[in-house]
């Protein structure tokens, strides 16, 4: 069965190499621009996505805010959310981690540690 991600960025460059990456690994990739578009759009989709992917420092709604929302419906407690970001602060990560990150992967991405980061938390 093909697996759904859900890509939050708010760099169109990001989320181009993120549907190019996963879609020719043979994952279904649905997009948002920010947090609050994230929202949205995970609450418009017909099935839950298999693995969410947020950036941290966004507009609007910024990935920590768009954890804890996520994490705040006890249907998607259990959605594994890996954090996309240039940040790497000990600190970020912690907080990410007490909002409800699955894992953490700093940009720029390695594709194949990417696909297998999905694989490892989506199993």
């Amino acid at each position: 069965m093909k697996r759904t991600i859900l890509t939050i960025d708010d760099s169109r460059t990001m989320r181009e190499m993120l549907k190019v990456t996963l879609a020719s690994s043979g994952f279904t990739v649905v997009q948002a621009e920010d947090g609050q578009h994230g929202i949205e759009v995970l609450q418009g989709m017909d099935i839950e996505p298999d693995v969410i992917i947020t950036d941290i420092n966004m507009p609007r709604k910024d990935g920590f805010q768009f954890i804890e929302e996520v994490r705040s419906n006890p249907s998607r407690r259990a959605i594994p959310i890996l954090v996309l970001t240039t940040e790497s602060d000990q600190e970020k990560k912690q907080r990410a981690r007490l909002a409800g990150a699955t894992g953490w992967i700093v940009k720029p991405f390695d594709p194949t540690k990417l696909v297998d980061a999905i694989n490892r938390v989506a199993a």
